[in-house]
C-alpha cells in the first residue's frame, strides 16, 4: 500500500480544487486516444475517431473523459484506500471490458501531462512527483483484480 504524507495530500487537494473537470477530462481522454491509437478499440461506439480534430472535438470523448476524471477525483478524496475505492472499476475493466491494465498507467501519464500544461507555474517537480505517485497508485488499484 502506498502511503501519502499530510503534505502530499494537501498538495494534491490544493491543485485538484483548481481543476476544471469538464475541460481537463476531455483533453486527457482525447490525448490518450490520439497518442495511443490502439486504445480507440474500447470506444467503438463513440463515432468518428479518425483524426486528432475528430477525437478532440468528439462530444462522447469529452463526456466520458469528464466521467473518468470525476472518478479519479475519488482518489483525491480517498488516498488512504485506493484499492477499496477502485475495486468496482477494477472488476469492471478486468472482467467485462478486458482493458489491458497497462492502459491505466498511460492514462495516469496523460493526467500528469494535462495538469502540467494547465498549471505550469504550480506544477513544480515536487508537485509532479506526488501526482505521479498518485496516478501510479490509482493504476495499480485499477489493475488489482487482474492479479
Amino acid at each position: 500500500m502506498v502511503h501519502f504524507t499530510a503534505e502530499e495530500k494537501a498538495a494534491v487537494a490544493s491543485l485538484w480544487a483548481k481543476v476544471n473537470v469538464d475541460m481537463a477530462g476531455g483533453e486527457i481522454l482525447g490525448r490518450l486516444l490520439v497518442v495511443y491509437p490502439w486504445t480507440q478499440r474500447f470506444f467503438d461506439s463513440f463515432g468518428n475517431l479518425s483524426s486528432e480534430t475528430a477525437i478532440m472535438g468528439n462530444p462522447k470523448v469529452k463526456a466520458h473523459g469528464k466521467k473518468v476524471l470525476n472518478s479519479f477525483g475519488n482518489a483525491v478524496k480517498y488516498m488512504d484506500d485506493l484499492k477499496g475505492t477502485f475495486s468496482h472499476l477494477s472488476e469492471l475493466h478486468c472482467d467485462r471490458l478486458h482493458v489491458d491494465p497497462e492502459n491505466f498507467k498511460i492514462l495516469g501519464n496523460m493526467i500528469v501531462i494535462v495538469l502540467a500544461t494547465q498549471f505550469s507555474r504550480e506544477f513544480t517537480p515536487q508537485m509532479q512527483a506526488v501526482w505521479q505517485k498518485l496516478t501510479t497508485a490509482v493504476a495499480n488499484a485499477l489493475a488489482y483484480k487482474y492479479h
